[in-house]
């Protein structure tokens, strides 16, 4: 990982990475730290041939959605707070500006319209809900407990998050506005980030009820929980495929992270990365022939592109520290976050590896890029 050094860093992006990137708490403690030497057992199937490029309850009223745009978590004014500017750096501006922690899994809407983001301002972790340009901030689930990890469907009617309101962490979905609240999962077990299909028929998880993290789906009623993986490691940081077909997660089932893919069903499964350093923090790309991850591989942690099939795995980056990739809307750049130039801030690459640029450039921190849609 990236984060800060050593195992600090997990915490730190499982904290404050937005939904983009995705990985489960629990497991987040264990990942490797990006500049730790790995100690995975080697494979014994042959690692893909990789190459590198150069170095170089109130309804809010929405807004229009400006075009291009990158939402950040910073605490350049004394605490977390969630920023926005355009794609090339310019224009950043504070939307949340509350003297609580506004830094946690923050997610645009599906038409950009508008932000759904976690919020300590009463007390505990709330979602709230807010216009693009920061006006109209709105307690969605105002409750005693913790809400976090807000998912949007992909109509953007309803709103699907974990809770522990019930004694332990649950999914549950509400409207947007906040009304028609609704617990899905009802376990005694943890049921934690949730992840729409791209269709908005099933709804995506991990649960330990098994006695350690597997991926389920269900329906967007709780009816039919399936359990699509089966193994004695943990599997979590899932990621639907843009065409709903797929679903690619992290396991460390064969000794180190691993980015895997199956169908949507639980078959065909398949290891595609086969490395024995660590690969983690995957994203699609927007057309679903890519998935950019970070790898370990190297020293420190880098930002990778690989075919879907886990062919072609080339290193974007070459600095060092780099963590959570999220794709540009149409595919031709990645931003994430590095500590390279000795401050956490935001970068942006093109998908070839060419044209690396630092977009945020302050000594504070900058972390968790989200693109708008």
């Amino acid at each position: 990982m990236k984060w800060f050094a050593a195992f600090l860093v997990p915490l730190i992006a499982a904290t404050l990475t937005f939904a983009c990137q995705e990985e489960e708490e629990e497991a987040a403690t264990a990942t490797p730290s990006p500049s730790a030497t790995a100690t995975a057992t080697l494979q014994t199937e042959p690692s893909p041939e990789t190459t590198s490029t150069p170095e170089g309850m109130p309804t809010v009223t929405p807004s229009p959605a400006p075009s291009a745009r990158i939402a950040f978590v910073s605490d350049r004014d004394g605490n977390y707070e969630i920023y926005v500017m355009n794609a090339d750096g310019s224009g950043q501006t504070n939307l949340t500006r509350n003297p609580a922690s506004d830094g946690g899994w923050a997610t645009w809407s599906p038409d950009g319209s508008r932000f759904a983001f976690e919020s300590e301002r009463d007390g505990n972790k709330e979602i709230y809900v807010m216009n693009p340009d920061g006006t109209g901030q709105t307690n969605l689930t105002s409750s005693q407990a913790n809400d976090s990890s807000a998912a949007w469907a992909p109509d953007g009617s309803k709103i699907a998050f974990t809770s522990n309101r019930d004694g332990n962490d649950e999914i549950y979905v509400m409207n947007a506005d906040g009304t028609g609240l609704a617990n899905l999962t009802n376990n005694s077990a943890h049921d934690r980030r949730p992840k729409w299909s791209p269709d908005g028929s099933k709804i995506a998880f991990t649960s330990n009820r098994d006695g350690n993290d597997e991926i389920y789906v269900m329906n967007p009623d709780g009816t039919g929980q399936t359990r699509l993986t089966n193994n004695p490691a943990p599997d979590f940081g899932l990621a639907w495929s843009p065409d709903g077909t797929r679903i690619a997660f992290e396991s460390k089932r064969d000794g180190d992270f691993e980015i895997y893919v199956m169908e949507a069903d639980g078959t065909a499964l398949a290891n595609l990365t086969k490395n024995p350093a660590f690969d983690r923090a995957l994203a699609w790309s927007p057309d679903g022939s890519k998935i950019v991850f970070v790898s370990g591989r190297d020293v420190g942690s880098e930002i990778y592109v690989m075919n879907r099939d886990g062919s072609g795995q080339t290193r974007l980056t070459n600095t060092g520290d780099n963590d959570g990739p999220a794709w540009a809307p149409d595919g031709s750049r990645v931003a994430f976050t590095s500590l390279s130039d000795g401050a956490f801030d935001i970068y942006v690459v093109n998908a070839d590896g060419t044209g690396l640029a630092n977009l945020t450039n302050n000594p504070a921190f900058d972390g968790g890029p989200v693109w708008s849609p």
